[in-house]
């Protein structure tokens, strides 16, 4: 007898060909057939008629890890279809530690006395934590530049010395042989931004070592962009290591229009042979901290060093000027949008500001904008999130089309209801999957559904070297998710961003129903995905 059948569905088996009626047979946390199977009997029966069937989503791009060391249940990802996330992008991750991650967590959960006492210092240690704690799906971990650099160096504007970068080569090296799959850099945050390009060749090349991937937040997506794809090229060329475009856009509105430019630069690297892909969200908006506003020296030290500087009328009066003037080899971040585009996403001191714009609020107090924001950041402890509305939705559907381009959300996995139901976040946090389905593919086909199902299953998992998950094939992981297309659609708002998305009706983690009926189960049958000896996450 099999454990669990699902009837009749319109299997798109992630390959990108169109979809077939079959039935999926699966025992224990693996697809064991998959045809018709009318005289089968399973202990569980999914009747799928008129629903698709799919592969699990893997969200290639996220901010997970401690959102889901406090609340498990990942709900808003698994109630998206999402079966397995990538963390630790943008040159952040939990390993090596560090004070800024530490407190993050800490603020997350001020209440559980078991984060409260942090008690790993890597990411290999901090991968049993979560398995120990449970979670509702599959987890793969990527080292950040950030993190790696401050354990090391601290957070200064300088370049390593050879000793430095030696030892950051050292620590890369002992992350990754405890089951990380790459490394991330964020070059717009500090201090990933004071890397030059020859540091981040030198980590690259421990990444050929072990055959891992270079995942980067490049250093800049809006006058700079091409420059900027230019250098992760550069990295991967002289490294020679995959390299994968975090979020590709073109920000600013002086940029509208340069989406077909900048993936002619994917294209011709590729031809040269580079491998180099990209990942997107599909909204006009992004999302994150409010200190990426500010020029890079003000950040040099930490937050720490940023609110002593901002007691010095000088200084300070320079980083209001410059937060919209910029500096030399800086284009500020408001560059090509205004104050008015600015939204507060989380804003611990005062919730009542969160949705709004920041010229709003500087209007409210009398305050010049520049101003306000320093002020807002000495409120908050430099603890600020943001949701930045600089992107064309022309370039957005451009992106989207290409076959080198795979979806991720850039988002957390959060809940509506807990310690992770606080502020108004990017609404891609709850709802980037089945937008693509319904709004992208079923309302506007911009994608056909087997192409926007293979961007969300076997492309990601091309990209990371998983060999049993994002197909639905005999012998592969029972990762799947029933949806209907002429339903599926997220129902996140900018205004009220904590709400689950319809359509998804049942999602399967490693054989096992996390959501059944639209309904999360309570099941955290995910797995850590370590890097194994065979060259592929196990």
């Amino acid at each position: 007898m099999l454990d669990l059948l699902i009837r009749n569905g319109t299997v798109f088996d992630g390959s990108g060909r169109p979809g077939f009626v079959a039935d999926v047979a699966i025992e224990g946390n693996r697809i064991v057939h998959i045809g018709r199977l009318e005289s089968a009997v399973a202990r569980q029966v999914i009747d799928a008629t008129g629903k698709a069937v799919a592969p699990g989503f893997i969200d290639i791009h996220t901010h997970s890890e401690l959102p889901l060391l406090v609340d498990g249940r990942a709900m808003s990802k698994v109630m998206q279809g999402v079966t397995l996330e990538v963390v630790g992008n943008c040159g952040t991750s939990p390993g090596p530690r560090t004070p800024v991650v530490e407190a993050r967590l800490r603020a997350l959960a001020p209440v559980d006395d078991e984060l409260q006492q942090w008690t790993w210092q890597t990411t290999g240690e901090f991968m049993d934590k979560l398995q120990q704690r449970g979670i509702a799906l599959n987890v793969a971990f990527l080292v950040g530049h950030g993190s790696l650099r401050t354990a090391v160096m601290g957070t200064e504007q300088r370049p390593p010395t050879p000793v430095e970068l030696r030892q950051m080569q050292e620590r890369l090296r002992l992350e990754l042989e405890q089951g990380a799959l790459g490394l991330s850099t964020g070059l717009i945050y500090a201090p990933s931004m004071y890397a030059q390009t020859e540091e981040l060749i030198a980590l690259a090349r421990v990444l050929r070592e072990m055959g891992r991937i270079y995942a980067s937040h490049i250093r800049g997506e809006g006058d700079t962009v091409a420059e900027a794809i230019d250098e992760a090229i550069t990295i991967g060329r002289q490294a020679g290591v995959p390299v994968q475009i975090s979020h590709l856009k073109a920000t600013g509105r002086q940029n509208w229009g340069r989406a077909p430019a900048l993936l002619r630069l994917l294209e011709q690297a590729r031809g040269d042979g580079i491998d180099v892909m990209a990942d997107q969200y599909p909204y006009v908006a992004s999302s994150t901290t409010l200190t990426a506003v500010l020029p890079p020296w003000a950040l040099s030290g930490g937050i720490p060093q940023l609110l002593r500087r901002l007691q010095d009328l000088t200084q300070r009066a320079l980083i209001r000027q410059q937060i919209t003037e910029g500096v030399d080899g800086w284009v500020p971040l408001l560059r090509g949008c205004t104050f008015a585009d600015l939204i507060i996403a989380s804003f611990a001191p005062d919730p009542s500001l969160e949705g709004q714009s920041l010229a709003d609020i500087a209007a409210q107090r009398g305050l010049d904008p520049s101003e306000l924001t320093l002020q807002l950041l000495e409120e908050a402890g430099g603890e600020v999130s943001i949701i930045r509305f600089a992107m064309s939705e022309e370039d957005v559907r451009t992106i989207l089309q290409h076959p080198l381009v795979m979806v991720g959300s850039d988002g957390s996995a959060l809940a509506a209801d807990g310690p992770l139901s606080r502020g108004k976040p990017h609404p891609r946090a709850y709802g980037t999957f089945p937008r693509v389905l319904g709004h992208y593919v079923r309302d506007e086909r911009v994608l056909s559904l087997p192409e926007a199902v293979r961007k969300m299953t076997a492309l990601p998992a091309m990209r990371l070297g998983l060999k049993e998950r994002g197909r639905l094939v005999a012998g592969y992981r029972a990762d799947i998710v029933v949806f209907d297309p002429a339903t599926v659609a997220e129902r996140a708002t900018w205004a009220n961003p904590h709400q689950y998305p319809c359509g998804i009706e049942w999602v399967l983690v490693n054989g096992v129903p996390v959501v059944a009926y639209g309904q999360h189960t309570g099941a955290r049958p995910g797995r850590v995905l370590r890097w194994g000896v065979a060259g592929c996450p196990e």
